[in-house]
Order: C-alpha cells, then structure tokens, then sequence
C-alpha cells in the first residue's frame, strides 16, 4: 500500500504537497488559535509538516495518517530535527478509512479530497472523529476563472469542469453541508510556483542520476511538458485554499 513511485519521486522534497507555502502555513495555525495541546488528526498528512510546526509553535499533539512510506519517512525525519516526535504519532494507512479512537479538537484533510470521495464525503469523515464545537480543515481547488474549454479543464490536471467549484460555489457547498466557514487562507501564484517549480528541478536532478530507469521517459515527458501547462493553465485558472469549518 503506497503512492505511485512517479508521486514519490516527483515530490520527495516537499515539505508541503500543496501549494500553501510554508509561510501560509504559519498564518493558518496562528490565525485557528489552537489551545496548547489540543488534539489534531491530519488525513492524508503527507510529509507532515502541519503536525510537527503545529506542535513545534503552538504545542498541539497529534496523529498523522498517510499511505506513502517516502512522505512519512519525511515526516518522522522532520518531527525529530524539530524537536517534537514525542507530541506527534505517525501512521502508514489507508486515510479513508481512518476514524481517531477518541474525538480530536481538529481534523484535517488538505489537499486529499478524494479520500472521501470529494469534498461532501471528506466532511462527512472528518465529523467522525471530531469533538463537538471542534474545527474542521478541508484544503481543496477552485476555479479563480472559468475554462474555456475541456483543454484548459485537463491543462489544469482535472478531468471536468465540474470537478471543483467556483470560490463562492464552494464556500456555498461547505454552508449546504451545514457548516459555517469561519477562516480560510488561500494559496496565490507564487504558491502554484513553488509547489510546481520544485518538483521541476527535483525530477531534473532524479532523471541525471537515473537515466535509464523505467519511469525515465514518463518523467522526463513531465519536465519537458510542465513549465508551459503550468504557465498556460494551472497559475492563471486554478485557486487553491484550505477552509476552516465549525457545524452548525
């Protein structure tokens, strides 16, 4: 049970596989005003760098549940160098089958939606392992304009226009759902240039020490292909956010 190897490779060097820069990060933790060892469950947590700088600034203790052994290892790494592995547990799992053994202050799913299906699914999970009155973070895209055409759709790495709503089309559904949306950060260009960006020079770099690996010709496709798709499509169409929710 893992990522695809092209995943892993592509973003081994994440600490954050979104485009929330780390600084974005920071304002989202100060901006929730955790209590000091409140209890955080991060779905889908990926190199956990929500978890350990939480834990780190804010004093918060948590588990993070991911299915990539590469992101994990990242993680226990990180929780180490910043001093917090003792506050922070870190699970090899499926994420969308993952329920807290007792309700959490804050469960978190950024940027993985599809571990419930979509973004209504992901709530639903989320609820479950959530104490009442406790805050909910849902990280997912937006349109910031709408696509032309089915080329920009795919340009964008989806595959309808359907697949994610506009800014206020989301906000409404988060409120259909029966939730107040009670603080948001949402990513900017510079956010889509370092999380693409990044992954250009690590592939670059993979493909010089690999060059006749099995996922050569796939990955250098990607290289030679994604600064344009990028410039084209992602930076000027695509948002990207991650929403704090309260239920009703």
């Amino acid at each position: 049970m893992d990522l695809p190897r092209s995943i892993a490779i592509t973003e081994s060097q994440h600490r954050v596989h979104n485009p929330l820069t780390e600084e974005k990060l920071a304002t989202l933790g100060r901006a929730l005003r955790l209590a000091p060892d409140s209890r955080v469950l991060d779905l889908a947590c990926g190199s956990g760098e929500l978890l350990c700088t939480w834990a780190r600034d804010h004093r918060i203790s948590g588990v993070g549940v991911d299915i990539s052994t590469v992101f994990l290892a990242n993680a226990r790494a990180r929780a180490f160098e910043l001093g917090v592995a003792d506050r922070v547990r870190l699970v090899h799992g499926d994420a969308s089958g993952h329920v807290a053994d007792t309700p959490v202050d804050l469960a978190a799913c950024v940027g993985a939606t599809w571990i419930g299906g979509g973004v209504a699914g992901t709530v639903e999970l989320l609820q479950r392992s959530l104490r009442p009155g406790g805050l909910m973070l849902v990280g997912e895209p937006y349109w910031r304009r709408e696509p032309p055409d089915q080329r920009t759709v795919e340009g964008c790495y989806l595959s309808a226009r359907d697949d994610c709503r506009s800014l206020p089309g989301l906000l409404e559904q988060f409120a259909e759902l029966g939730y107040d949306v009670v603080e948001m950060v949402l990513a900017d260009e510079e956010g889509w240039d370092r999380y693409h960006g990044a992954q250009w020079l690590t592939v670059r770099r993979w493909l010089d020490g690999h060059p006749d690996d099995e996922l050569a010709d796939e990955l250098r496709a990607s290289l030679r292909e994604g600064p344009v798709r990028h410039a084209r499509y992602v930076r000027p169409y695509l948002g990207w956010g991650v929403f704090a929710l309260m239920r009703r």
